[in-house]
């Protein structure tokens, strides 16, 4: 945009044309980290279906459960529940997608499908930090304030607590899409995968400021926010351990293992992620960028069912129960 003014005033017609053209209307983008397999894209196919059906069928397992057992209708299991939504929608959001461009020739995606796609996975990753703070902040009351806890982490409480955090992640994941898409862009080839709202950033041939502004700040809601609650939680929960008997830390460690394993393998996909989109990766093997480019989008809904679902002894008996009747 500043450099469309500069050609304008000094009525640089040459210029002025050559930006216009450039800056033609994006209609479709085309994602040029994929590479011709051969017959070998039958078997990544095949592959990735299998870890799809994967999820899909252990995250229903696992809803499918903790809804139909009344005696699950506790806090720590309707946060899973939701964990388990989460995994589900952010799993569709990719899966499906690769599918498609695995068999296909020419990988190009529509303007409108792209954006789709980038609101989907932005706000899968944003519920995975919201519901693992919430997580955290669950067993410190059920660890520091085993007495008050039925009053404090009530059912009207726990949905109230989804209701808003859902909400927000949608909100604060749509409005980098509505000011993404509007800018007028030079170019149309993503150096990835699948859709990515940084790579259409640097495509841009308008002024992205608003962009990155909002993007360093909803960044920061998203990442300090719940990290600094569940930093505060853990904290006071070693703090009790310390200070407590055998049986507490047992039931500490019991119940905040899992966590803390998905926590921190969120937390290093995400980061890995971060560094390939800021950082210049060309030296890097195109299979390892794409690696792990889709790390942190395939490992947490594989493991969390297993880390908080299966892993559990009230869930894993009543899906022994539902699946042998």
């Amino acid at each position: 945009m500043i450099l469309y003014l500069f050609c304008v005033v000094t009525r640089n017609s040459v210029c002025v044309r050559r930006i216009m053209i450039n800056s033609t209307k994006v209609s479709y983008f085309i994602l040029s980290a994929y590479v011709d397999t051969g017959l070998l894209k039958y078997l990544w196919f095949m592959f990735i279906l299998s870890l799809y059906v994967l999820i899909v069928c252990s995250n229903v397992l696992l809803i499918v459960v903790i809804c139909m057992n009344r005696s699950l209708h506790e806090p720590m299991y309707l946060f899973l529940c939701s964990l388990f939504v989460n995994e589900l929608f952010g799993s569709t959001g990719l899966f499906p997608f690769l599918l498609v461009q695995i068999l296909s020739d020419i990988h190009t995606v529509s303007f409108s499908s792209c954006y789709l796609q980038i609101f989907c996975l932005f706000s899968y990753a944003c519920m995975e930090f919201f519901n693992l703070a919430m997580m955290s902040y669950d067993r410190y009351l059920a660890i520091c304030y085993p007495l008050q806890y039925n009053t404090r982490m009530t059912f009207k409480r726990v949905t109230f607590l989804l209701t808003v955090i859902w909400s927000y992640a949608s909100f604060l994941c749509l409005v980098p899409v509505i000011l993404s898409s509007s800018l007028q862009l030079c170019g149309n080839i993503i150096n990835k995968v699948y859709c990515d709202n940084y790579s259409i950033s640097k495509l841009a041939c308008s002024d992205i400021t608003a962009s990155n502004i909002y993007g360093l700040f909803a960044t920061g809601l998203t990442i300090a926010f719940p990290v600094s609650l569940i930093l505060f939680s853990y904290m006071r929960i070693l703090k009790v351990c310390f200070c407590g008997s055998k049986q507490t830390r047992q039931k500490a460690v019991s119940t905040c293992s899992p966590h803390v394993a998905s926590l921190l393998n969120f937390s290093f996909g995400c980061f890995f992620e971060i560094i390939q989109s800021r950082f210049d990766m060309n030296d890097v093997p195109n299979m390892i960028r794409v690696f792990l480019s889709l790390y942190w989008l395939t490992c947490q809904p594989l493991l969390n069912p297993f880390l908080h679902g299966l892993n559990m002894k009230n869930i894993r008996i009543r899906c022994r129960n539902l699946i042998f009747l």
